[in-house]
């Protein structure tokens, strides 16, 4: 039972991969939501109960994934690499991982030192972090922890310079407009370094709230910024 529902969440990773070399990540909402079909339509033959809060955890993962598997060529082509966040949260590191972890930690005093909470985690060669991103199909999921972790960051001098992004599908359409923005709009506008979109909808630039697209030059730049240093 455990090696089929294995095989058969495999199997709905590999389809979406395909999905999106096909129609092209802009889509993604579409995509999951076929996926979703397929997924609540046989869950259930596994022992699953609640096939909806199932969903929602495979889909979270499965987007962390996607995400990688877009943008992992652009990130080695400039000379870096891309983990994610939950294996810095492993106790068995290897000496690389150790200083990627370390470059991300928030003093908190007394209180200890502590990783902050992030999906992904851009790193260079030296490993040391450029940049952590959450990655999220709505902002209300992790919004306001992301703006409070970039403002920590840039609290101390040793963490300053890494970039805290947030790359979401925005269900909830926080993002799509500048003027009488919405908190998590304002959010991104004010505390954090970007947001960008996975839609094929139109939404209002700005210098922090982009399509997904536009990423890839935000990857070149950490790539050049850190080329420079």
């Amino acid at each position: 039972m455990k090696d089929s529902k294995k095989f058969f969440l495999e199997t709905l990773k590999l389809k979406a991969i395909e999905d999106v070399k096909l129609k092209g990540i802009e889509n993604l909402s579409n995509i999951l939501e076929t996926i979703r079909q397929e997924f609540s339509g046989e869950i259930t033959k596994f022992g699953i109960k609640d096939a909806e809060q199932s969903w929602k955890a495979f889909k979270g993962r499965l987007l962390e994934e996607l995400i990688v598997e877009v943008i992992s060529s652009e990130v080695k082509k400039h000379g870096l690499n891309i983990i994610s966040g939950s294996k810095l949260s492993g106790i068995v590191l290897d000496e690389c991982l150790c200083m990627v972890k370390r470059s991300i930690l928030v003093d908190y005093g007394e209180f200890g030192m502590h990783v902050p909470d992030a999906d992904l985690v851009i790193y260079n060669k030296n490993c040391r972090a450029l940049a952590i991103i959450s990655v999220k199909a709505t902002l209300r999921e992790r919004i306001a922890q992301t703006g409070y972790w970039s403002l920590k960051l840039k609290q101390s001098k040793l963490t300053q310079n890494i970039k805290v992004f947030f790359i979401t599908l925005d269900e909830d359409k926080d993002l799509s407009r500048k003027r009488f923005a919405k908190k998590g709009r304002a959010i991104v506008e004010v505390d954090m370094d970007g947001a960008f979109v996975i839609t094929t909808e139109r939404i209002e630039e700005s210098e922090k709230v982009m399509p997904f697209e536009k990423f890839r030059r935000i990857i070149e730049k950490l790539g050049r910024v850190d080329k420079d240093e």
